[in-house]
């Protein structure tokens, strides 16, 4: 019987020019059909959610602090909004070097604010931060970071009455950390602000999960948070750890910059690649499948 394929997600194919030893690769493997590009539906079939949208706060939590029991939980990720002249756009979020004692620091200037409404914000890592919400609370549909980063952030604000109070909040916290010393200190090092919450994810802890895969290799907090939620097993993204990957985990390393993925993962996919199969999965939704055996192909062309 053959291996499970592992599942290896990459960045978006056009990161990668036609001379790249990827595409080397590619050329000899198998194509398959194109899939959609949103992560959060390609980490909700990774683990059967089955949800019309994960729940990634109530999903962090407990992740991170172990403490989402069954409350609906809205995530409140700190990011960095810039003014242009189209309106303002979202150049991070959930992603931004920070560390805990400047995440607590920003939260106790932004506390008022949330207590003038009944919530608590908290934050379970310092580039998490999340709110438990009241069991009757309706809320609006929220917009992923995926979906608003590098666009008019209001063309993403949740919408209607019930969107009214989140798009206050909004609007308060970006006010409050207008300006802020510790925004000052950061940008004196180089360093984007913290000026902005983006809410997403909202939900309740699901009761199980099912992973599709035998465990997972990766650095992204929701995808290790899934893992443990199955109960299956992960290891952190290291050049080790991907190049000697037990058949059928899935390896992420979609969110790699282009020049670290040449000098530091693509010698270790390439030792991947010479011993076991692979489903190779990009960002930008192209797929193909890989066997060892194709390397034998030398009829194929190259590169395009």
């Amino acid at each position: 019987m053959s291996a499970q394929p592992t599942q290896l997600w990459l960045p978006a194919l056009d990161r990668f020019d036609r001379t790249h030893p990827l595409r080397r690769l590619l050329v000899r493997a198998d194509r398959e059909a194109d899939c959609g590009h949103d992560r959060l539906a390609a980490l909700a079939d990774a683990f059967q959610a089955g949800a019309a949208t994960l729940p990634a706060a109530a999903l962090l939590r407990q992740h991170l602090a172990g403490d989402a029991g069954d409350a609906i939980w809205l995530n409140a990720d700190p990011a960095w909004v810039q003014p242009d002249m189209a309106g303002v756009r979202m150049l991070a979020c959930g992603s931004m070097p920070l560390e805990m004692d400047e995440a607590q620091a920003f939260l106790q200037v932004l506390q008022p604010a949330f207590a003038e409404v009944g919530l608590q914000l908290e934050a379970g890592a310092p580039n998490h931060w999340q709110l438990r919400l009241a069991h009757e609370v309706r809320l609006p549909d929220f917009a992923t970071p995926e979906q608003a980063l590098g666009e008019d952030l209001y063309q993403h604000l949740p919408q209607g009455a019930e969107g009214r109070m989140w798009r206050m909040l909004l609007n308060e916290v970006q006010v409050s950390l207008h300006q802020h010393p510790l925004n000052v200190a950061r940008q004196s090092r180089g360093l984007p602000p913290v000026n902005s919450v983006w809410f997403w994810g909202a939900g309740r802890l699901p009761a199980s999960l099912q992973g599709r895969s035998a465990g997972v290799v990766g650095s992204d907090a929701l995808l290790l948070a899934l893992a443990a939620r199955a109960g299956i097993p992960f290891a952190g993204r290291t050049q080790d750890a991907v190049a000697s990957v037990p058949a059928g985990w899935l390896v992420d390393l979609q969110d790699l910059p282009a020049a670290e993925f040449d000098e530091v993962w693509c010698l270790a996919i390439q030792a991947l690649a010479q011993r076991q199969p692979l489903h190779i999965a990009f960002a930008s939704g192209e797929r193909w499948s890989w066997r060892p055996l194709h390397r034998w192909r030398f009829w194929r062309g190259v590169p395009r």
